[in-house]
């Protein structure tokens, strides 16, 4: 049994829970940001009353305004977000307060315009977009600190606000200001030693690159150096971390006891944000979900991959801090409504990925400036609407089983190593560029190869966590996957090699072990340490100008039997080939081997699968590693996940992905739907209609 500390808030609100050491909510939060001060005309009785009918239970205020919480220098304002508050209180719904120090306002661009970032090549950014500004510049930091300590002491013993969500979305915003510049030399000196160093590990020799001073360290703009890249992205990383640390202990400082600190990502899986170094600062993650598939596209897959990705943060729950209400872009040309049912199975969705909140961007749609088409709850008009009239309906489901469904927790069997060095590395240098000589884009690139990855078990029914470098210890999985781990250092190599020997299942594509951390091809035969658990070595590689088929079509996935951008010429030593390339030169080297290691198995893609093949290889690995079950199953288009609640009840989501009704044989321990109260036992027949669900508490702990 859990050891639960209780935190009052007003009624309970929160529950720290020490075995996870992540906050837990009797209920699921479900809300809006909110804005009042966006408003054309005084309404803020009428849009309480509204949230309030709609079965909201939290909203987000105060991130987006600096310029109203300090109109000048000095002069500080409370009571116009007072009110707001108050009202909110009054009607039960609950604030989170972001602190507002993403946009910044106009009196500070004109009285410190040494704050606006310095892009890469010398120019400054202009005053007008958000998130133009150097994080480090000694008076953004005076400011920001100033009006951080105000508004969080102002509101700490308020009981209506339970948390605190730190700057927003935030980034490296390409800032490389002499502050930040002066502090990544120093950060090479503590890390190298000495100018030699750095050069012997970047190789500066070429060129005659080579530093024997600090001071003689070029700026990053127009670096060649792949080891100066990697580490510039890497200072990016830290800069961010830095920042959000500051200001989550300047929260806590201020805050009361009884409220929690998070911050809303901008989606998962960013080159110049750590997230994972970011979250130890956070009681809970937030991250922004939006899905660029609508309607017939609606599937589920892309707030998987990112729920998967922040709940892997910390090993918990998260919060989704902004997600489609109705449409999203910063134009009128891609105005998608979601179909009638995709708003709730989108909610459902997200709560069926682990997420205690699900709150919408945003209440209501603005009527001017960059943001007019990405709509809120309530359209133009400000009125009820068919949006509002189903996320209602929603939110009062969420009012009588919301206890039911928080705090879910999912056991995963299969983790994806995830690398933002190999990421930005990569992108670095691509394998697969639309054009040799121009600024062409890629084809494909590490984050495609990710996604596919996880989309092919997704589709599968088949949870994933993510695991990153620093994980220390892979054994909690059946079945480790690890796309183009391209930089790593050998002792990361090692421990994968390790996790195969004493009896783990993996899956490993081209390019890994390829680098060192520095960004340096390694100067012993590929794949260097991994050559053993391979069970192959190579020296060459080729890019593909045309796709290749494989012999036989092994995977038997037809027309979809080919491969694609690279090939590597794997030269076999203990490991036996599983398909080899269909072509009078590139058929003498297998495409994808097998290699029994000690006591574990790993099989190497030595080419970009097409999606059909790549899902084959990961359906033959989940069924080696005895990972088949009743959800690979069910018919396309029907996804299932599953967890535990907060009652020790397995919880089965199953979700209809598409526009027509579609039945299946339930093959699980005997339930109740939580949505429809029907009564299900294995063998039963269970219906679910267009874009619609069924949420399965079984009996028993």
């Amino acid at each position: 049994m859990l050891k639960r500390t209780v935190i009052s808030l007003a009624a309970s609100w929160l529950v720290a829970a020490s075995a996870w050491g992540a906050p837990e909510f009797p209920t699921i939060l479900y809300g809006a940001a909110y804005y009042h001060e966006y408003m054309p005309y005084e309404r803020l009785d009428k849009d309480v009353a509204m949230i309030k009918a709609a079965g909201f239970n939290v909203v987000r205020l105060g991130e987006s305004t600096w310029s109203l919480w300090e109109p000048e220098d000095g002069r500080f304002e409370t009571a116009w977000m007072d009110r707001v508050v108050e009202a909110m209180g009054k009607a039960g719904i609950k604030v989170i307060m972001g602190t507002p120090t993403y946009s910044l306002p106009a009196w500070m661009a004109h009285q410190h315009p040494e704050i606006l970032a310095r892009r890469a090549g010398g120019g400054m950014n202009s005053y007008g977009m958000r998130q133009n500004m150097d994080t480090d510049a000694p008076a953004y930091r005076f400011y920001a600190e100033r009006l951080i300590r105000r508004i969080v002491a102002h509101y700490k013993d308020n009981p209506n606000v339970i948390g605190w969500q730190v700057d927003n979305e935030t980034a490296s915003y390409g800032a490389t200001n002499d502050d930040s510049f002066i502090r990544f030399q120093h950060y090479l000196e503590k890390k190298f030693g000495t100018p030699e160093n750095l050069s012997k590990a970047w190789f500066l020799n070429y060129w005659g690159q080579n530093l024997h001073t600090w001071e003689d360290l070029p700026r990053p703009d127009s670096a060649q150096s792949t080891g100066y890249k990697l580490e510039w992205s890497r200072w990016s990383q830290m800069r961010v971390t830095d920042f959000l640390h500051w200001q989550a202990q300047l929260v806590r400082e201020c805050a009361g006891p009884r409220q929690f600190v998070t911050h809303d990502f901008a989606g998962a899986m960013h080159g110049d944000v750590n997230e994972n170094a970011v979250a130890k600062a956070l009681d809970v993650p937030g991250v922004n979900i939006y899905h660029w598939s609508p309607q017939e596209y609606y599937n589920g897959a892309d707030q998987a991959l990112q729920a998967d990705f922040t709940r892997s943060l910390k090993g918990g729950n998260f919060l989704v801090t902004e997600t489609n209400a109705q449409t999203t872009d910063w134009s009128s040309s891609f105005q998608y409504p979601p179909y009638d049912g995709q708003f709730r199975e989108d909610v459902y969705t997200h709560i069926a990925n682990g997420a205690n909140m699900v709150e919408y961007w945003h209440w209501a749609s603005i009527h001017a400036n960059q943001e007019t088409y990405w709509k809120g709850v309530l359209s133009h008009d400000l009125e009820p609407n068919r949006a509002y009239g189903e996320i209602s309906r929603t939110g009062h489901e969420l009012q009588k089983i919301g206890p039911r469904l928080a705090n879910l927790r999912i056991h995963n069997e299969v983790a994806i190593l995830w690398s933002r060095d190999s990421l930005n590395a990569i992108n670095d240098m691509p394998f697969a560029k639309d054009s040799q000589w121009g600024a062409g884009g890629s084809k494909a690139d590490y984050s495609s190869l990710v996604r596919q990855i996880h989309r092919a078990l997704y589709d599968q029914n088949v949870g994933a966590d993510f695991v990153f470098p620093e994980s220390q210890d892979f054994s909690p999985y059946k079945l480790l996957i690890v796309p183009s781990l391209y930089v790593a250092d050998d002792a990361l190599l090692n421990r994968i090699a390790d996790y195969i020997r004493k009896g783990g299942h993996v899956v490993m594509t081209f390019k890994s072990g390829f680098t060192n951390e520095n960004a340096a091809v390694r100067w012993t035969m590929a794949p260097g340490p991994l050559r053993e658990a391979l069970g192959f070595h190579y020296q060459e590689f080729s890019n593909l100008a045309q796709p290749l088929a494989l012999k036989d079509d092994p995977y038997h996935v037809g027309e979809d039997n080919k491969v694609r951008y690279w090939a590597e010429f794997l030269q076999l030593d203990s490991a036996k080939a599983l398909a080899w390339y269909d072509h009078p030169f590139f058929g003498r080297w297998p495409a994808i081997t097998s290699n029994q290691y000690g006591a574990g198995k790993v099989v190497y893609e030595g080419s970009y699968l097409s999606d059909k093949l790549q899902a084959g290889v990961l359906r033959a690995a989940l069924q080696d590693a005895g990972l088949a079950g009743p959800d690979q199953q069910l018919p396309p288009r029907v996804h299932a996940s599953s967890g535990s609640n907060s009652f020790g009840r397995t919880l089965r989501y199953y979700f209809n992905y598409s526009g027509d009704a579609v039945s299946f044989t339930y093959r699980r321990q005997p339930g109740t739907d939580l949505l429809s109260g029907r009564r299900l036992r294995s063998g039963d027949t269970l219906q679910l209609g267009p874009w619609n669900l069924a949420i399965i508490e079984e009996d028993g702990a």
